[in-house]
This record gives C-alpha cells, sequence and structure tokens, in this order.
C-alpha cells in the first residue's frame, strides 16, 4: 500500500507540472492492456474526461478499479463517452459516487444502452459480492464498486449528443461525434482546441460491411490520433459466419446437446439473432429453443429495433417493413433469475445466449458450471477473449477451469467464430487509416495487448510512416 501511495502522489505530481502545458493527454487506462478505458485531457486549467471504463480480466487488471484518478472526480469539467461497452462506461456510476456532477455527453443510442447496462452492472456487481461473503473466494467482506443504485444515480449527468454537430466542452474546445461502425451508437469523438488543434479519439473502429448498423465514417485528418488495436497483430478469418454457425447448430441437434454462447448483451446477441433468423429463412435451422438469458439484451434488442438513424439500409428497410431481423423463431427472452437456473436442467437441443461475453461474470458462468463437464456441450465464443479471462483459458484448452471457488472439467467441445468480432482487423484500421490525407503529428496506440500493440505499430510506421507511441499506463503528453 506504501508503495502505490507514493507512486500516486508522483503520479499526482506530475500532473501539477503538465497543467501548464495549453492541452495534454493522460492515459489512465486502455495502456499496454484492452480494457479499462480512461483517457484524461487538460485544456488550460480545465481537465476533460474520454471514456469511463472498467478494467476486465485477471485479479491485478481488476484491482485497478479501486484505484483513483489523478484528480478528485469533482475536479473534473466533462466526460465524453465513444460508446457502451462496459471497458468504456462501466466506471462511470464509481466516478459519480465519488463526487463527479458534470454533464456525460454520448449520442442518443449510447445514453439508452447506458440506461440499460450500468444498472445491470450494478446489480451484477451486488449479486456477485454477495455470493463471495456467502461462499469464499474473495476479499471479506466483498463490497461491490458501485451498486444498482449508484448506477440509476449516475445516468443523470448524460447529456445526448447528436452525429456530425459541434457541441461545446470546457476550456474553449469543441468536439462532434461520427459513427464509429463498432456498436448502435458508437462514435469517434473529435475534439478542436482552442488554438485549432485537432484531436480524434477513435473509441472502438468498427468493421466494414457488418450487418445491422453503418459502417466506420472515413476521416482525413487529425493533429492527433488515439486508435486502438486490439486486433493490430492479426487479421480475421475470412470463414462465412453463417456456414460456421450452421454447421455448429447442426452438431447440436445431432447431439441432442445444448449450445452455449457466452455473449456481449449489446451488439453481439443481436447479430446472433440476425444470422438464426437468416439460416431459418433459408430452411437450414429447425424451431429449436433459442433462450436470451440476459435481462440487458433483451431490452437492448428493443433499443436496435427503435433506433432507425443508426441502421444500414438493409437492416433499416427491414424495419420500415415491418419485419423483425432480431427475433427469430423459438427465440425466448428470459429475465427472471429463478428461471435462469431452471435451463439448467433442461435437455436438449437448445440454445443458451448469456452474459457475459468473455465469461467472466453474469448468468453464463452457472450455465458453464452445470455443463461444461458434458461431451454433448458446446460452447461458442464469439468475440475478443482478453488474457486473464475463464473464456480465454477456455479457447486455451484449459483441462479444467475455476467457476465459483469450484473445479469444474471440461468435456464440452470448445469453439470460436472468427468472423464475428465488432472490432477492424489489422487490415480493416490501415484501410481506415488510409483515409487520412496527412500524418498525425503523433498516433497514440492504445486498447490492446503488447504483442498487438506492437505490430500495429510497425505496420503503421512502415506503411505510413507515421509517428506513432504506445503510452504507459499514467503517461502524458503534450497534444501542443
Amino acid at each position: 500500500m506504501r508503495l502505490w501511495e507514493s507512486q500516486c502522489r508522483e503520479v499526482k505530481r506530475q500532473h501539477r507540472i503538465l497543467q501548464n502545458m495549453a492541452q495534454t493527454i493522460g492515459f489512465y487506462g486502455a495502456a499496454e492492456t484492452v480494457t479499462g478505458s480512461r483517457h484524461l485531457l487538460r485544456v488550460g486549467k480545465n481537465t476533460i474526461l474520454v471514456d469511463c471504463g472498467l478494467f476486465q480480466g485477471n485479479k491485478e487488471l481488476r484491482q485497478r478499479n479501486w484505484e483513483e484518478l489523478p484528480i478528485e472526480p469533482h475536479e473534473l469539467d466533462a466526460v465524453v463517452i465513444t460508446h457502451a461497452h462496459l471497458d468504456h462506461i462501466g466506471w462511470i456510476p464509481r466516478l459519480v459516487k465519488e463526487g463527479y456532477r458534470g454533464p456525460i455527453y454520448a449520442t442518443k443510442a449510447t445514453i439508452e444502452l447506458c440506461r440499460i447496462s450500468l444498472p445491470d452492472s450494478g446489480r451484477l456487481q451486488e449479486e456477485d459480492a454477495h455470493f463471495s461473503n456467502k461462499h469464499g473466494g474473495g476479499h471479506h467482506p466483498s463490497l461491490p464498486l458501485y451498486d444498482e443504485k449508484d448506477a440509476f444515480e449516475c445516468l443523470k449527468y448524460f447529456k445526448p449528443v447528436e452525429y456530425n454537430t459541434l457541441h461545446s466542452l470546457p476550456g474553449h474546445a469543441q468536439f462532434r461525434f461520427l459513427p464509429a461502425g463498432h456498436i448502435l451508437g458508437s462514435a469517434f469523438a473529435e475534439i478542436t482546441f482552442e488554438d485549432g488543434t485537432s484531436l480524434m479519439m477513435s473509441g472502438d473502429l468498427g468493421r466494414y460491411n457488418n450487418p445491422i448498423i453503418k459502417d466506420p465514417t472515413c476521416i482525413e485528418s487529425a493533429d492527433f490520433l488515439v486508435i486502438e488495436s486490439t486486433y493490430g497483430d492479426r487479421l480475421h478469418s475470412d470463414e462465412n459466419p453463417l456456414e460456421k454457425i450452421a454447421s455448429i447448430v447442426h452438431e447440436t441437434m445431432t447431439n441432442a446437446g445444448a449450445l452455449i454462447i457466452p455473449s456481449f448483451a449489446i451488439g453481439r446477441t443481436q447479430e446472433l439473432m440476425y444470422y438464426f433468423r437468416k439460416l431459418q429463412d433459408q430452411g437450414r435451422m429447425p424451431r429449436i429453443p433459442i433462450y436470451i438469458d440476459s435481462p440487458m439484451a433483451v431490452s437492448v434488442t428493443r433499443v436496435y429495433a427503435s433506433a432507425r438513424e443508426e441502421l444500414d439500409e438493409e437492416m433499416l428497410a427491414s424495419v420500415e417493413a415491418g419485419r423483425s431481423e432480431l427475433e427469430p423463431d423459438g427465440v425466448i427472452f428470459v429475465r427472471d433469475r429463478e428461471i435462469s437456473k431452471t435451463l439448467n436442467q433442461q435437455r436438449g437441443p437448445l440454445i443458451i445466449i448469456s452474459g457475459s461475453g468473455m465469461a467472466n461474470g453474469g448468468r453464463v458462468t452457472h450455465h458453464l458450471q452445470h455443463r461444461l463437464g458434458n461431451p454433448n456441450t458446446t460452447v461458442l465464443f464469439t468475440g475478443y477473449q482478453a488474457e486473464g479471462t475463464l473464456g480465454r483459458r477456455l479457447i486455451e484448452g484449459a483441462p479444467e477451469v475455476h467457476i465459483h471457488g469450484q473445479v469444474v472439467d471440461v468435456r464440452a467441445r470448445i469453439e470460436k467464430v472468427n468472423a464475428l468480432s465488432a472490432h477492424a482487423d489489422q487490415g480493416e484500421m490501415l484501410r481506415w487509416l488510409s483515409g487520412f490525407k496527412k500524418a498525425p503529428k503523433m498516433t497514440f496506440i492504445v486498447h490492446g495487448e503488447p504483442e498487438a500493440q506492437a505490430v500495429l505499430q510497425r505496420k503503421i510506421e512502415e506503411q505510413f510512416g507515421w509517428s506513432t507511441v504506445i503510452p504507459k499506463q499514467a503517461e502524458e503528453f503534450s497534444l501542443g
């Protein structure tokens, strides 16, 4: 503890020095790791936080959620949010709990998703703390980072901002949101300072030609750029996701088994239902129970159906024709916890889609605890699995795992669809960067594991000749 307190004092001392500069950026999350997005801007005497996310993954990373920012929350002047994934929004209730009372700017769809996901996050943390206190395996007593009440409290500070509309920020700065193509409501935040210097915060960069929502906006210039690098060292598979899912569903039917899909409630679950509906329309998937075991995913799906300004042309045409592409036949939405528990006794064939997407919490961990030992179970992962998560251990072939303090043998078949990620891969990142007509003065590479960041850095320097840097945790830079 003494070492940490000493480090905090040093960080705050350095921060005071940087206050004298016109504008700076500090990286207090997503630095040499994938999660915990928190980027602190100093604009003269004003401070702005871009994204305010949870660290996810191993215990060491999760412990950072209890650490302080270099300034007191009440000293912040504004918060700008790029999208509604928890690694970008999940620390907001804690920020408000500790004293922040300023505006939180986001797109309309992001705010609607936050109204769903943040209270859900608070409930899950309360439940996990209760479970830990009852069964052991954690600190005693275990406490939630924040609770459901804290999450509802923070929602009153959200302020909607339309895409492509300039909005004022403290310190005589301005910003606008541009569609990022990652999930519903996701945006790039283009910030322009009083001296004309521009900063592009990519948030998470989406993909091209994905179903449901629009493609990422082409960007032509920025003096400084912050870009994610989750898949900076690889290309997504060129497999046909529809064919892969069809094969796995057929195997589930043949074995009368259970298909468990740990899935992010925002984006991925809706995409899965889109593909299930496609297979049904093609006569390739019979009517079997599809349980969406996530109150949050149930609510999010309704938001997707109503957010017409976010949808691509195909999805918008479907919605306007009165057809739901996101509700396949046989889908059963599960909100109640007691009903969720009964699913563990249901015989197959059946499909259970449940959070979280990395299997590091939520209802899906209970389904995995009950079904991983059955060889007729298939577990399908559909997105990135961060280091230290249960999903990562299963993908890497662990013969046994620990869930809720118990050792669980892994006899289930573990599968992964490699073409469903909502994150751009290396090729798509380079394609997006190629739209810049001039090089940024500096490109900051964040949101990636060290190897992915290093590979993307090398690719950017070789292909474009740009100046790049991979920030370390708590490192700050001048934007002059």
